[in-house]
């Protein structure tokens, strides 16, 4: 069945999904990042029919999900933002990465379509910097020569909430701008140097939709489902590219999983003439010892079920899938949660 997120959606900044109708099922209780809620809910959604198993995951940010998962109050937690090796260790978790995707700038123009705007890092930084206030900035004329751009001020969305998302996009500021490297930096939460903020995906998809000259970023879901106007950018190769599976899987292409302790990777601005330049993984964490074991083995069939029938969901959603050996690394790094008895909680016959 085709999965589109409703107009409703994007004003909800934490949803439970599919409430139990059966008795016995099992629930699984996550809660973080929304980047990766639109294919989340499209597995959940699959998984119940099939199982009859419950996910109740609260899309509150990853800041959030990190929060939770470390005060024990969900079975998973959820963050764009991967947690270093030793940030794991010190907080006894395990980390593993579900999907790749990217952030997308979206903007309210009128008489701009999807793909009609391009935009380069350089120019992307100073607009957030606020040092680029004007649409018809010379700027941004020069990278749009044919566009219709209108003579208003521009209006700049961002998270107001702890944010892997937010990571993605800062983290790519960053690396081509030293400005925003000195002054701003790469965090899930930031101190914006203009703009308005926004709780979630949703909140800042909400507000540029209803405000005319706005610019923001979401996850291309939210931007695809929705029907807004996304921009396309100059990649590192100089280079104009569309936000799609095939420019995500491009800059998904140079991550080493396998040899990333703690699947620690971060994939923006990477070289290729088809990479999209914001893109990122997004990861679940789960206690190496879980306080209730039973569920967290239910989370963990949860997501060998996603990773074995979930691909074709997820690239419909224009996520990308990971590659089966990176799973197969994965699921062998499950043997490291185990129960109270010493033993993996999860065995390969489960």
């Amino acid at each position: 069945m085709k999965f589109t997120i409703p107009r409703a959606f994007i004003a909800c900044a934490a949803l439970t999904l599919f409430a139990p109708y059966i008795a016995t099922a099992a629930t699984i209780s996550g809660a973080g990042a929304t980047f990766p809620y639109p294919i989340y809910a499209k597995w959940a959604d699959e998984y119940k029919k099939e199982t009859g198993n419950d996910l109740n995951y609260q899309s509150i940010g990853s800041g959030g999900g990190i929060k939770q998962i470390k005060a024990n109050t969900v079975t998973f937690g959820a963050s764009d933002m991967p947690l270093k090796p030793e940030e794991l260790k010190a907080a006894n978790l395990v980390q593993f990465p579900t999907v790749t995707g990217g952030d997308v700038p979206v903007v309210n123009l009128s008489g701009i379509k999807p793909g009609e705007l391009t935009l380069d890092g350089p120019t992307l930084a100073k607009i957030f910097l606020g040092e680029i206030t004007k649409w018809g900035d010379p700027a941004i004329k020069k990278l749009n020569p044919k566009a219709n751009l209108p003579a208003q001020a521009i209006v700049v969305v961002h998270r107001s909430d702890g944010s892997g998302t937010t990571f993605i996009w800062t983290d790519y500021l960053s690396k081509i701008s030293d400005e925003w490297k000195a002054n701003v930096g790469a965090n899930t939460s930031v101190e914006w140097p203009t703009g308005i903020g926004a709780k979630g995906n949703e909140g800042v998809a909400n507000n540029v939709l209803q405000t005319s000259g706005a610019i923001g970023y979401v996850e291309y879901a939210y931007a695809k489902q929705n029907n807004m106007t996304y921009v396309d950018m100059i990649n590192k190769d100089g280079k104009r590219v569309v936000p799609n599976s095939e420019s995500f899987k491009a800059a998904a292409a140079n991550a080493d999983w396998a040899n990333s302790p703690g699947f620690y990777e971060i994939i923006t601005n990477e070289p290729g003439p088809k990479t999209w330049p914001i893109a990122g993984a997004t990861f679940i964490l789960i206690p190496e010892t879980p306080p209730d074991p039973a569920e967290a083995a239910e989370a963990l069939k949860f997501f060998r079920w996603a990773y074995k029938k979930g691909d074709k969901m997820a690239e419909s959603l224009d996520y990308v899938p990971l590659p089966q050996p990176v799973v197969a690394v994965i699921e062998k790094s499950w043997a490291n949660i185990k129960g109270a008895d010493g033993k993996p909680l999860l065995a390969k016959t489960d």
